[in-house]
This record gives structure tokens, C-alpha cells and sequence, in this order.
């Protein structure tokens, strides 16, 4: 079968729009965790249990976006129809200060933010078929790149304008960026591959199949899986599809710890950045903005692993696979806290460290976000049919969505003093890793690529 070397021109747009939309969430999340401390004067850790909640939120709420998407509005109407909303969250944070006004815009950005986001990235894969299906890992690489190039700006931009130009221009500027997100995926609108809704009657039912199966787990016949015994009522391809929603989750659920922490670096990070000298060559930085270390890393790091590293260890004749990297990086988040957990002993004991020091635990915790990160957002699309590209999507996301969650509680509770903290997540994920590993290897590989597809009108 011959190959095409050439990306579809669409994607220019879904990554245009995607880097213009990370701009805007980055920037404003950037400075969400000082905007509270020093200008609505709430306590450390509530503001970490608000920041952990509103990022749950926003990595929940893809169920509801992966809902409209395939049941009724299709991906193109439910993107452009949320990132309206997501616009309207800005100018609330823009306009209004207060604590009111800070949950009214937090709720419709994670509304508008969680709602987009399964449909854009199994948009960018839809626009793919059997004729271009091998530039599909590249094309998340690309799309993963652009993500970490518009956060990169922001993290440098937006914690600057905070205490120059006040709440007022620094949520302004992201609002403006989502907007311009908005317009640039309008833009593609006549050259997409729109892969219409199943409908109401023709969704992929995965609790029907689910219920089905586990109240006639008595019919089941003893070779059968535990989901088969519902091909009796429904349709192939419906308890295929349950089975690789079912398998994927089983996998990915461990996850969830890795993005317990790995989003602590726009909290307990930030604040332990608070403790320690900010001067740099003379110039003093804002604590925010150690954040940019993370996206410029990822660009960095994407090609280093993409290009020199994971060929070198398969051609030592070690199988690299996506559940293997996962697992790899999941240990490498437990080293990069267990690191930052020392500097927090230092710094308690009273030394003065400098921020030069976050650089080699933000190395360590970049490399295990490409290794889970990326290889789960092209894991959980390739394992999905089509009727669920868009759900089993909105279930990865929804590894974030427990992780914070679970991290809001603790911050909420606030059970730790100083390096404690930072030494528990440690110990929670090495636990973890340990599980992924051995569930891993129960997996049963699933690939659903689509047959060829051609651009309709939106």
C-alpha cells in the first residue's frame, strides 16, 4: 500500500487554532494560583484546592463535550459552539474581580475548555486514513508541539503583565488568543473531514452493553469474555467498541497519579519557586515563570526522544511500546518529586536556593510527560472505533480530571508540612508505576483506523 508523505492541508488549522487555545488556558492558569494568594488574599491552600478543582473540571467536563460531539453535533459544531463559551469565561476574569467573578469565569472556561478538548484531538486524527494512517504518530507530535509552543509564550508573557498592568490586561490577553483560536479553526472549515454524529438511536450505547452484560452474566458461555454475552442483544461493533473502552480504562486509570503531580508544578512548584532566590544573571523573574521551562523542554524533548532515542533502544532489541513508555515516565515523575522534596528540606532548614535548581527536577518531570502524555493521547485514539474516538478520548482526559480531584482534596485537607508532601506523591507513584506495569501486561492490543475518508462541507 503506498504511503502519502504529505499531511492533509487541514491540519495547519486544527494546530493553528490549538496553539492560539494554549496560549489562552496557560496564560491565564499561569498566574491563577498568585492572582488568589496576593490579589483575593485566600489562604495556600485553598488556592491550591481551587487551581487543582477548576483543572479537574476542565478534564471532566470532556464527557459532556465527547457526549454532543458524537451523538448529536458532530466535532466541527460542538468545537466552534464551546469555544464561544470559553470566550465568555475570559471576559468575566477580564472585566470583574472578586471571588464570584473568579468561579463565574473559572466555570465557563472549564466548560468551554473541557468540552473542546476530546473533539479537537480526535478531530486531528479523523482527518487520516489507511492511505496516511503511518503520519498519525507524527501529526500528534506536531499537534503535541504546538500545544507547548503557544504555552511556552504565555508562561513568558503573562506572569509579567500581572504586576505591570494588573488582573484586568493579564486575563484580557487570553481572552483575545481564544478568540483568535476561535476565528483560525473557522477558518478550515470547508476542507475538513467531518465524521457526522451516530444520533440518538445510533450511539455506541457502552452502558447498555455494560448493563446488559452484567445482568446476564449467567448466559455467559465459559470461552466468552465478560462483555460477550451482550452480542446476543447488540450489535458487533457496539460490544467491540465497549470492550476497547473497557480494556483502555482498565490501563489508563493508573495514570491518574502521574497527573496528580505532574500538575503540581503551577502549585506546590510554584509556591516552593516563592521560597527560593529568583535572581538570574542579575535579572529577578516572576515565580510563574519558572513554568516555561516545561513547554520550551517539551519542544526540545519531542524530536530528542522522536528521533535519536527511541530508535536507539529498539535497535538495541528492546520493543519500544506506547504502555512501555508510559510506564518508564510514570517512574521518572516519582524521581523529579523525590528531588524536589530534598530542596524542600533545605529550604525549611534555611538555605537559600537558588531557582537554577528547578531545572534538573523540570527536566526529569518534561520527560516523563512526553513519555505518558503523548503516547496516551495516541494510545487511547488508535484503540477507539470510530463511533468512540470522541468518548474513549474524553476517558483519558479523564485520568487528569481524578488526578486533580485527588490532589484538590489533599491540598483541601492540607495534612503535610513542608517536604512531607513532596515525599508522599513520591512514594504514590512508585506505587503506581509498579501497578501500570503489571496491568499492562494483561493488555490486549486493539488498532481501529479508519478507511478513507474525504473532506464533506461542514
Amino acid at each position: 500500500m503506498a504511503f502519502s508523505n504529505r499531511f492533509p492541508k487541514q491540519i495547519k488549522y486544527i494546530v493553528g487554532n490549538e496553539a492560539c487555545e494554549r496560549f489562552s488556558y496557560y496564560g491565564m492558569r499561569s498566574i491563577l494560583v498568585i492572582f488568589m494568594v496576593q490579589y483575593l488574599l485566600m489562604k495556600e491552600s485553598n488556592a491550591k484546592g481551587v487551581y487543582h478543582t477548576f483543572i479537574s473540571a476542565n478534564y471532566f467536563l470532556p464527557l459532556l463535550g465527547a457526549y454532543l460531539s458524537d451523538r448529536y453535533l458532530g466535532k466541527y459544531k460542538t468545537i466552534i459552539y464551546l469555544s464561544l463559551v470559553y470566550c465568555a469565561g475570559h471576559a468575566v476574569l477580564a472585566i470583574w474581580e472578586g471571588q464570584t467573578a473568579l468561579y463565574a469565569g473559572l466555570t465557563l472556561i472549564a466548560l468551554g475548555s473541557g468540552g473542546i478538548k476530546p473533539c479537537v484531538s480526535a478531530h486531528v486524527g479523523d482527518q487520516f486514513d489507511r492511505t496516511n494512517s503511518d503520519l498519525i504518530e507524527k501529526v500528534f507530535e506536531i499537534f503535541y508541539w504546538s500545544i507547548n509552543f503557544g504555552s511556552f509564550f504565555s508562561f513568558l508573557i503573562i506572569p509579567l503583565t500581572l504586576p505591570k498592568f494588573g488582573p484586568s490586561v493579564a486575563f484580557g490577553i487570553p481572552g483575545v488568543l481564544m478568540f483568535l483560536a476561535t476565528f483560525v479553526f473557522w477558518m478550515g472549515r470547508k476542507h475538513y473531514v467531518h465524521v457526522p454524529p451516530t444520533g440518538k438511536e445510533g450511539g455506541a450505547q457502552f452502558l447498555g452493553v455494560l448493563a446488559y452484560a452484567l445482568t446476564h452474566q449467567k448466559d455467559r458461555r465459559h470461552e466468552e469474555g465478560f462483555l460477550d454475552v451482550a452480542r446476543s442483544k447488540y450489535a458487533a461493533e457496539k460490544v467491540d467498541g465497549a470492550q476497547a473502552v473497557v480494556g483502555v480504562f482498565k490501563v489508563l486509570i493508573a495514570v491518574s497519579a502521574f497527573w496528580a503531580l505532574f500538575e503540581q508544578q503551577g502549585s506546590t512548584w510554584l509556591l516552593q519557586a516563592n521560597q527560593m532566590d529568583l535572581n538570574v544573571f542579575g535579572m529577578k523573574l516572576e515565580s510563574s515563570q519558572i513554568q516555561g521551562l516545561n513547554p520550551i523542554l517539551v519542544m526540545l524533548l519531542i524530536p530528542v526522544f522522536s528521533l535519536w532515542l527511541y530508535p536507539k533502544v529498539a535497535k538495541s532489541g528492546v520493543k519500544v511500546t506506547p504502555l512501555r513508555k508510559m510506564g518508564v515516565g510514570m517512574l521518572l515523575t516519582g524521581l523529579s518529586f523525590a528531588i524536589v522534596g530534598v530542596y524542600q528540606l533545605f529550604i525549611d532548614g534555611g538555605a537559600k536556593m537558588s531557582i537554577g535548581w528547578h531545572i534538573p527536577p523540570f527536566i526529569i518531570l518534561t520527560a516523563s510527560e512526553v513519555m505518558v502524555s503523548i503516547t496516551g493521547l495516541e494510545f487511547a485514539y488508535t484503540q477507539a472505533p470510530r463511533a468512540m474516538k470522541s468518548t474513549i478520548m474524553s476517558l483519558w482526559l479523564l485520568t487528569v480530571a481524578v488526578g486533580n480531584w485527588f490532589t484538590a482534596a489533599i491540598s483541601f485537607m492540607n495534612p503535610f508540612t513542608g517536604a512531607h508532601e513532596f515525599f508522599f506523591y513520591a512514594t504514590l507513584m512508585f506505587a503506581v508505576a509498579l501497578l501500570f506495569v503489571w496491568g499492562a501486561t494483561q493488555y490486549k492490543d486493539r488498532s481501529f483506523i479508519e478507511g478513507a475518508l474525504v473532506p464533506q462541507p461542514a
